[in-house]
C-alpha cells in the first residue's frame, strides 16, 4: 500500500471543508442555528475538496475508453486512476485483485457478488452471515445463494451482544463443511458501530476452505483496511464492497474489490458495451482484462473520480489518524450518555471487550424513538436517524428486553400489530467533520429531553403515517428546498 506522510494541519483543514456544515434552520423555539449532522452512517456530507476537483474535471469531461481526443484521454486516464486508487486505499494487491464500480452503493455490489460466488462454486449451497447484518448483506444471499445461516454474536456480562462469535462461526463451518460457499460479514455494524475482527474471521473461513466477503459500507470511511499482504495469507480478504455516498461523496457509485481468479472463472454478471472484445451475429467474445470486463455500459466517471479524490485526501490525512479521532468522539459520547440513567445504549459498551466506530444507538426510557428523534431535530437542530436501520433481526435482538416489558400485558396479535410502533431506536453517527462540540450538543440535548419528557411529549402527536409531528411548529419556507421553485424564479424570461 502506498504510504503517505500525514500532514498535521490537513485534518483540521478538511474537517471544516464539507458542504452543508453551515446550513442553518429555524427551530421550534424560533432560534436559528447551524445543524449538527449526526446521520453519517446513512449518508455522509460532501467533501468540499472532492466536489471542487470533480467540478474542475467536468471542464474536460468525455466518455472513457479512448485516447484519441484530449478530453477522452483525460477521462480515460483519470477513471483508471480511480480504480488504482481504490486498490491502494484498501491495501489490495493489483496483481491479485480488481476494482470495479457499481450502481446503488454497497447493495448493488453485494447482489452482484452473491451471484458471482453462487456461479463460482455452484455445488456449495450455504452462506454464513451474522445476526447483525444490514439487509443488503443478508437478503441478496437469501435470494441468490441458497441456504443462509445466521451466526450468533458474543454475549457479555452486560447482557448486550458484542461482535460476531468466532466460536459459533467455527461450529457452523464444521457443521456445514463442504457446503459453505462463503462467509459474508459486516466490518462495522451500521446499528451499533461494533467492529468485527474481519481478519480473524477470514483466517477461520479459509481454514475450512471457504471464501470471505466483507460488507465495508461502514468500514472504508472510518478505519484502515488491509485486504492482502498479511504474513499469514489466510488473513487476506477475498472480496470487499463499500459505498461512495458513505465515504464523503454523495452521488458516487458503489465499489467492489474482488480476487481476479474468482471473476475470471465465470462469465461476467452484466453484459453490454465496453466489456466485449468482439461481437458477431451468433456469438460474442468477452474481454479477459479488468476492470473493463466487469463494467458494462457507460460508467459514472465523475462519481468515481470524486470518490477516488476523497480517499486520496483521507489517505493523506492517514486512516489511522481518522480512526483515532473518531474513536475518541464515539467513546466520549458513549461514556457521557451512560451517565444519564434515562439513556439506554444498545450493544456491548465496554470498549475493552468490544470496540466501536461511527455509531451509537440508544433510546430514552419511556419515550418512543420517533419522538426522541423529532425533538432532537425540532428543538436542538441535531440530525439523527431512528427506527430499525434496515437491520430488523439485529435491532429486534437488541431491544428484546425492552419489547417484552412494553408488551407484557398484550396478546400475541396485539404484540404483532404494535411491533412496528414499538421496535426501534435512535442512532447518532459520526463522520470526519464532527468534533467534540457536537458531542457536547448531543449530550446536553439528551439531558434536557430527559428532564422535560412530559413537556416535550405534549407538544407532539402521531400522524396517519406513524410519524411524530409537532402540534404547532412547521418547517419555515425559507428552510425548504425545491428544484422547480428555484427554476421558476431563475428561468423567468
Amino acid at each position: 500500500m502506498k504510504t503517505i506522510k500525514t500532514q498535521p494541519s490537513l485534518l483540521s483543514k478538511i474537517q471544516n471543508d464539507f458542504i452543508g456544515l453551515d446550513t442553518v434552520y429555524t427551530l421550534a423555539d424560533g432560534s436559528k442555528t447551524p445543524r449538527v449532522y449526526l446521520d453519517s452512517t446513512a449518508s455522509t456530507l460532501m467533501m468540499g475538496k472532492a466536489y471542487d476537483l470533480v467540478e474542475k474535471f467536468l471542464d474536460h469531461y468525455a466518455n472513457s475508453h479512448s485516447l484519441l481526443h484530449f478530453s477522452a484521454k483525460i477521462s480515460t486516464t483519470q477513471y483508471q486512476w480511480a480504480h488504482d486508487r481504490v486498490l491502494s486505499f484498501l491495501g489490495a494487491d493489483p496483481e491479485i485483485y480488481t476494482c470495479f464500480f457499481t450502481g446503488s452503493g454497497t447493495t448493488a455490489g453485494i447482489n452482484r457478488l452473491a451471484r458471482v460466488f453462487r456461479d463460482y462454486q455452484p455445488d456449495k449451497d450455504v452462506v454464513l452471515v451474522s445476526v447483525m447484518e444490514h439487509h443488503s448483506n443478508d437478503l441478496p444471499h437469501r435470494k441468490h445463494s441458497g441456504k443462509v445461516i445466521h451466526v450468533k454474536l458474543d454475549n457479555h456480562e452486560s447482557g448486550q451482544p458484542g461482535c460476531l462469535s468466532l466460536t459459533d462461526l467455527e461450529l457452523n463451518l464444521k457443521k456445514y463443511h463442504g457446503r459453505v460457499n462463503y462467509v459474508a460479514i459486516t466490518g462495522i455494524s451500521n446499528v451499533t458501530g461494533i467492529i468485527n475482527p474481519i481478519h480473524d474471521i477470514a483466517e477461520l473461513a479459509h481454514k475450512y476452505d471457504t471464501n470471505i466477503l466483507i460488507d465495508g459500507a461502514q468500514t472504508a470511511a472510518h478505519m484502515p483496511v488491509k485486504m492482502s499482504g498479511h504474513s499469514n495469507s489466510d488473513r487476506n480478504i477475498d472480496a470487499f464492497v463499500f459505498s461512495g455516498h458513505k465515504t464523503y461523496v454523495p452521488g458516487a457509485p458503489g465499489v467492489v474489490v474482488c480476487r481476479k481468479d474468482i471473476l475470471l472463472a465465470i462469465e461476467p454478471e452484466e453484459v453490454g458495451g465496453g466489456m466485449v472484445e468482439n461481437v458477431f451475429i451468433d456469438h460474442y467474445e468477452i474481454k479477459n482484462y479488468f476492470p473493463d470486463r466487469e463494467e458494462a455500459g457507460t460508467p459514472n466517471i465523475p462519481g468515481a473520480i470524486a470518490l477516488a479524490t476523497a480517499i486520496e485526501i483521507m489517505d493523506r490525512i492517514g486512516m489511522d489518524v481518522i480512526y483515532k479521532e473518531e474513536e475518541e468522539l464515539v467513546n466520549t459520547a458513549m461514556l457521557r450518555m451512560l451517565e444519564n440513567p434515562d439513556v439506554i445504549i444498545y450493544g456491548e459498551t465496554d470498549v475493552c471487550k468490544c470496540t466501536r466506530a461511527g455509531s451509537i444507538s440508544f433510546n430514552i426510557k419511556d419515550m418512543h424513538h420517533g419522538l426522541t428523534a423529532a425533538i432532537l431535530n425540532d428543538y436542538f437542530n441535531i440530525a439523527v436517524r431512528n427506527e430499525c436501520f434496515c437491520a430488523h433481526p439485529y435491532v429486534k435482538e437488541l431491544i428484546l428486553d425492552d419489547m417484552l416489558e412494553a408488551v407484557s400485558d398484550l396478546t400475541d396479535e396485539e404484540i404483532e400489530s404494535n411491533y412496528k410502533l414499538l421496535a426501534g431506536m435512535v442512532r447518532a453517527s459520526f463522520g470526519l467533520y464532527n468534533k467534540m462540540n457536537n458531542v457536547e450538543s448531543l449530550i446536553n440535548a439528551l439531558n434536557e429531553i430527559s428532564k422535560r419528557k412530559k413537556e416535550f411529549s405534549n407538544k407532539y402527536h402521531v400522524d396517519k403515517t406513524g410519524n411524530y409531528v409537532h402540534n404547532t411548529f412547521k418547517m419555515e419556507d425559507e428552510n425548504s428546498f425545491s428544484i422547480t421553485d428555484i427554476l421558476d424564479k431563475t428561468l423567468i424570461i
